[in-house]
């Protein structure tokens, strides 16, 4: 498998080419440095999870439109957690595995991520009309959704709309893992 960060880099390029979009105008729309979205492109730069955030964000394109290689439809898809390269964040204290990509016929992707004992992860807002749905598979993840605390323990699910600032956090001595779905709605741009 292809370095990670080489993998963002050339869907990033695809998406701003495909879109006529110059490196300065999606720098402009998506608050991120010309400079940093050029070394991402060229694969010199292994960005943050919240730095994909803000670029998907405002290209108004998926999380996981950056992290596949090439996609193939099949009747059936097994996806062994195994052969997975996870996105890792905060330090090694959170490791987000992509299961299921994005595809604009279903309008949603799905990861497992695992939180750290002390990992306290922020996510800006998202783009209206985006939902997370969250599934705590082990230990007990504290959601924090602006001034809101909802206590998760395994087995609990939750649902919400991701266009507020939200708080991933584990305060626990374990570790804590969770299935993460985020559904996008049905797009008719192929690369949203």
């Amino acid at each position: 498998m292809k370095e990670m960060s080489k993998i963002i880099g050339n869907n990033l390029n695809s998406i701003r080419k495909n879109r006529g979009l110059s490196l300065d105008k999606v720098a402009e729309i998506t608050g991120v440095s010309k400079a940093m979205l050029g070394q991402i492109e060229r694969g010199e730069s292994n960005p943050t999870v919240q730095i994909l955030w803000k670029i998907s964000t405002g290209l108004k394109v998926s999380f996981s439109s950056f992290l596949e290689e090439g996609r193939e439809h099949k009747e059936l898809l097994l996806v062994s957690r195994a052969e997975i390269d996870p996105v890792v964040e905060e330090e090694g204290q959170m490791k987000i595995y992509p299961l299921y990509f994005f595809d604009s016929k279903r309008g949603f992707e799905i990861f497992t991520i695992e939180l750290e004992p002390g990992c306290n992860h922020v996510s800006e807002p998202h783009n209206d009309g985006v939902e997370e749905y969250i599934i705590v598979t082990e230990g007990m993840v504290d959601l924090i959704i602006e001034n809101d605390i909802y206590k998760l323990n395994k087995g609990d699910a939750i649902r919400y709309y991701a266009n507020k600032k939200h708080i991933y956090r584990n305060k626990s001595e374990k570790r804590a893992c969770f299935q993460h779905l985020i559904y996008y709605g049905l797009a008719e741009d192929p690369y949203f």
